[in-house]
């Protein structure tokens, strides 16, 4: 690895990208990076960088944080040796309500599947990248180059992750209660007339 890698001309005069990767690192305020955090750090140099921040790898970021003495695991993945990638692929998506609880419900069904199998680096993997959908939908909530709407949605979104990941046994039954609440139906009229 090369000691210092500078990019003064994509990050502007006073900081670096690698000053930006610290600076998120340290934002997020964990012991340890998983894939979950690392992604949240590309996804962070997106929004302030554009589309120079997205070509940004993570083995670059992985890099930097390395450099800098923070502890990177990216053990769940490895741990389940690529054998259910196919399971993880293109899993995330909630750009509308019906979406974000289908992928709940597949990831539901996938720890389901591997606690049964009594696979827990498996399981482990799945609450990773349902602890990344929540981090996406949080960071989508705060950007205030989203549309009022949409950062409310996702703001929701964030938290039936966050209810899911806490108790999953309980979480479907909460939602349906959820999504006929009156503070629900006031915010969001029209979540499920999506087509």
């Amino acid at each position: 690895m090369t000691a210092s890698r500078s990019n003064k001309n994509v990050a502007g005069p006073t900081s670096t990208k690698k000053d930006l990767i610290l600076e998120a690192a340290r934002g997020l305020g964990k012991p340890r990076f998983t894939p979950a955090e690392i992604e949240q750090i590309r996804r962070q140099l997106i929004s302030q960088l554009g589309a120079a921040g997205g070509k940004t790898s993570a083995d670059y970021i992985v890099s930097v944080l390395e450099e800098a003495g923070i502890r990177v695991v990216w053990s769940t993945q490895s741990d389940t040796e690529g054998r259910y990638e196919e399971e993880f692929t293109d899993l995330l998506h909630f750009s509308t309500f019906t979406e974000a609880e289908m992928c709940l419900v597949r990831l539901d069904e996938l720890l389901r599947k591997f606690l049964v199998e009594a696979d827990r680096h498996a399981a482990e993997r799945v609450r990773e990248v349902a602890r990344l959908g929540r981090r996406r939908a949080e960071m989508i909530s705060r950007n205030h180059k989203v549309a009022a709407e949409n950062r409310a949605q996702k703001e929701e979104v964030a938290h039936w992750f966050a209810i899911w990941l806490e108790t999953p046994d309980a979480f479907f039954d909460w939602l349906e209660v959820r999504k006929q609440s009156p503070e629900f139906q006031k915010n969001f009229p029209h979540a499920f007339d999506e087509g």
